[in-house]
């Protein structure tokens, strides 16, 4: 199963692609999209959209699984995060993606083991678990494969499957 994980953000999009066949991962691409401050809200979540799409033709992902939101105190980056995070899901969804959603205590406990790990735990073990020569960066990044990896280790267990749960 190809896998394309995403952590939403406006000025940062991690992005990662890999590939989990018979409980062997094989990453095929990851990175980020930056969108410059200076830029509209709408030229960027323009940019987001344009590079997420050709991301999906490139890869032809079975799933995209992203993260939900966890909110802080800053409502307007929220809102901001929100906005992009709307403008993947239509990607998604246009170019006919399947979408799953997990939080960051789940994608921390499918990857560490524990829900509450700090994010050099979650960077170490994606690091390891995809045999990277090196952390990938930034931590957006890092954090996009590991909701790959969440993926990986929920929607496509045994269990899930012979449960008929569509993650």
């Amino acid at each position: 199963m190809i896998i394309l994980g995403i952590d939403p953000g406006l000025a940062t999009v991690g992005w990662g692609v890999i590939d989990y066949r018979g409980n062997r991962f094989k990453t095929l691409g990851f990175g980020a999209i930056i969108t410059p401050a200076n830029l509209p809200t709408a030229e960027r979540l323009t940019m987001i959209y344009d590079r997420i799409s050709e991301i999906i033709i490139k890869y032809c992902p079975d799933a995209v699984a992203i993260e939900e939101l966890f909110w802080n105190t800053n409502q307007t980056t929220g809102i901001r995060v929100s906005q992009a995070r709307g403008v993947i899901l239509l990607c998604a969804a246009q170019n006919g993606t399947r979408v799953v959603e997990y939080t960051p205590l789940q994608v921390k406990q499918a990857v560490v083991g524990y829900g509450r790990a700090e994010k050099c735990q979650v960077i170490s073990m994606v690091t390891v678990l995809l045999g990277l020569d090196s952390p990938p960066s930034p931590d957006d990044t890092a954090d996009a494969l590991a909701v790959a990896i969440c993926h990986a280790h929920s929607g496509c267990s045994k269990i899930a499957q012979l449960t008929g749960r569509k993650n």
